[in-house]
């Protein structure tokens, strides 16, 4: 038995654990002894003029669902604008939305595709209001949501906070999701999070800078909040729901452009990634992105190390379960019924998926490629 192997395959395991357990439990024990924000108490009101900014694509299938929940949304309607903005829609979504222009509701078409940067710069432009709210088509959001995620920005401190998506399914998409937003819960309580939801969030307008096609707009804002020595933080109350993406092939694709655009994102400001001048936000951005697109190297160094280690009971068994859980994967991919509805199946083909996903986005990012059109999910 090689030692430097058995060392390199220690290393890998550490790798692999580290950014999805051993972050979270950092960030709890930190928590532990960081004091708690202060938060409104029960009574209290904070109800900030709004402006909503609701990007669209081709979304004649959900636009008028979309319509109805925005306005179904309890918030002082004086306090209120909601901006719909069409990105060179060629479908039926003008036309499902201009009956409701109003001095409340209002539309920008812009006659050509520009992407999704364009779309919401349009309607920062337009935007009037003291918060900017950012949300997608697909994302139902319950009738408090609006009022839970701006309540934060009683504190001054705060300049971006992000709603919370969730996908009221079983599958690895779902689970998945949540497990995201412990992170996020954890990542506020210790500093800031590291990417608001992109389907709902908001930041204080004179945070509001124009974005730039093939970042990650999420992500982006988050990144210029804490530059600018602001907070970024999760609201557990203020919800939102969406379905999860039935198709693996669509899903790998979808992580492949988030990917890119995140790896973009994060190398445009990647003086954040210092922590001798951004502290423990530096270390999240680390622990959370960088370490965590680099599983997939540890994956396979795992695998390797513990296959060349096999002469040993205990790395033969460990390559097993290995292969297991990869052969799962495969099998789920392929569609045996059993495997895809049992929680395992779902979970090693989500894992593999995106892990396998960030490979690819690796691959892109490194020979120059980058998401430059803004796709919207079809869920």
């Amino acid at each position: 038995m090689k030692p430097w192997i058995e060392a390199l395959f220690w290393l890998s395991v550490t790798g692999v654990f580290y950014p999805y357990f051993g972050y979270p439990i950092v960030l709890w024990l930190v928590g532990l002894v960081k004091p708690q924000p202060r938060r409104l108490l029960e009574g209290e009101q904070h109800c900030p003029s709004v402006s909503l900014i609701i990007p669209v694509h081709n979304e004649e299938k959900r636009i008028e669902k979309k319509i109805a929940n925005t306005k179904a949304l309890r918030y002082l309607q004086e306090k209120l604008e909601v901006l719909f903005v069409s990105d060179g829609s060629t479908d039926r979504t003008v036309e499902l939305l201009r009956p409701h222009v109003s001095d409340q509701y209002d539309l920008i078409e812009l006659p050509e595709r520009r992407g999704k940067a364009a779309a919401l710069n349009a309607g920062l432009e337009r935007a009037k209001h003291d918060i900017v709210v950012f949300s997608d088509a697909s994302i139902e959001l319950e009738p408090d949501a609006l009022s839970f995620l701006v309540r934060g920005f009683c504190d001054p401190n705060v300049g971006c906070i992000s709603g919370e998506d969730k996908i009221p399914e079983s599958g690895g998409e779902a689970w998945y999701g949540r497990y995201e937003l412990l992170l996020r819960r954890l990542e506020s309580h210790v500093h800031s999070i590291v990417g608001a939801s992109g389907s709902f969030y908001a930041q204080r307008r004179t945070l509001c800078t124009p974005f730039e096609e093939g970042l990650a707009p999420d992500f982006v804002s988050v990144l210029k909040t804490v530059e600018r020595g602001f907070r970024a933080i999760s609201e557990p109350a203020a919800v939102g729901r969406m379905t999860s993406v039935k198709d693996s092939k669509q899903e790998f694709q979808r992580k492949v452009r988030t990917l890119i655009r995140g790896m973009t994102a994060l190398f445009s400001y990647k003086q954040l990634l210092n922590p001798l001048k951004f502290g423990m936000f530096a270390v999240e951005l680390w622990s959370h992105k960088l370490l965590r697109w680099s599983v997939p190297l540890f994956l396979m160094t795992a695998l390797v190390s513990s296959l060349w280690l096999m002469e040993s009971p205990w790395y033969l068994v460990v390559s097993i379960v290995q292969g297991a859980f990869y052969g799962v994967a495969l099998l789920a991919l392929f569609g045996v019924e059993r495997v895809q509805r049992s929680l395992i199946g779902k979970i090693a083909l989500y894992f593999s998926v995106v892990n396998a996903a960030i490979v690819v986005a690796w691959f892109k990012y490194l020979a120059g490629v980058r998401q430059e059109l803004w796709i919207p999910t079809q869920r």
